[in-house]
């Protein structure tokens, strides 16, 4: 059955191969990040039909509200959303990072996740719907000092909690869990990494599971 997926930070990599997958696989795309000239050129590839572009920055939140408002009403109904959105550290460990980084991945990480998450929610419960954060190797592991690490510990937290707090009225929540993938959140290119597809292909696979089905967590993690 064709479902509507909302999602954060979909301009490229994850976010980006996930809408391409979801079309593939028979699904409507709302397409949310600031960038307006890339999701501009991902919803012409994916066609005015299977795609709306949606510019925001996730921390504003009268911009994240719009852009549920225009899911809505294009599409009908939100039967999925995607928390993907989400940043990287400068810096290694506390002693030797950026303060307004921490700030900025604070922002982004947490923040703006837990807005996402808040408006997503009357739309699920309606549709009885699927709700997916992207988290991180780094939330299952101890990375000295790490900031970044810190906020994906904390989504995988936020994940159960929700799940905790849905799932009584049928909404699915599932935490995806990348190691390392090869997306322009490094700087260099990440040969061993896995592609954003293979993180893309989890997702869609956790969305078409049958009703009765629920996944709470996905780890991915490269061969190495």
């Amino acid at each position: 059955m064709s479902k509507t997926l909302f999602i954060t930070g979909a301009s490229s990599g994850i976010g980006a191969a996930t809408a391409r997958a979801a079309i593939a696989a028979g699904h409507k795309t709302s397409l949310v990040a600031r960038s307006e000239d890339k999701l501009a050129e991902l919803v012409s590839e994916l066609g005015e039909d299977n795609a709306i572009a949606l510019p925001a920055d996730v921390t504003d939140v009268e911009a994240q509200v719009s852009a549920f408002e225009a899911a809505t009403t294009r599409f009908g109904r939100i039967d999925a959303v995607f928390a993907n959105a989400g940043l990287g550290a400068t810096d290694k460990g506390t002693e030797g990072g950026d303060i307004d980084n921490f700030r900025t991945m604070i922002d982004v990480n947490i923040f703006a996740l837990t807005v996402t998450c808040k408006l997503a929610i009357p739309h699920l419960k309606d549709s009885k719907g699927h709700l997916l954060l992207t988290g991180s190797r780094a939330g299952h592991a101890t990375l000295p000092g790490s900031v970044y690490g810190a906020t994906k510990w904390f989504v995988r937290g936020y994940a159960e909690n929700l799940s905790a707090e849905l799932g009584e009225y049928g909404v699915r929540v599932t935490n995806i869990n990348p190691g390392m993938v090869d997306t322009p959140f490094f700087d260099e290119e990440k040969p061993d990494a896995l592609r954003p597809e293979d993180i893309a292909d989890a997702v869609i696979f956790a969305l078409d599971r049958p009703a009765n089905v629920s996944i709470p967590s996905i780890q991915i993690y490269p061969m190495r």
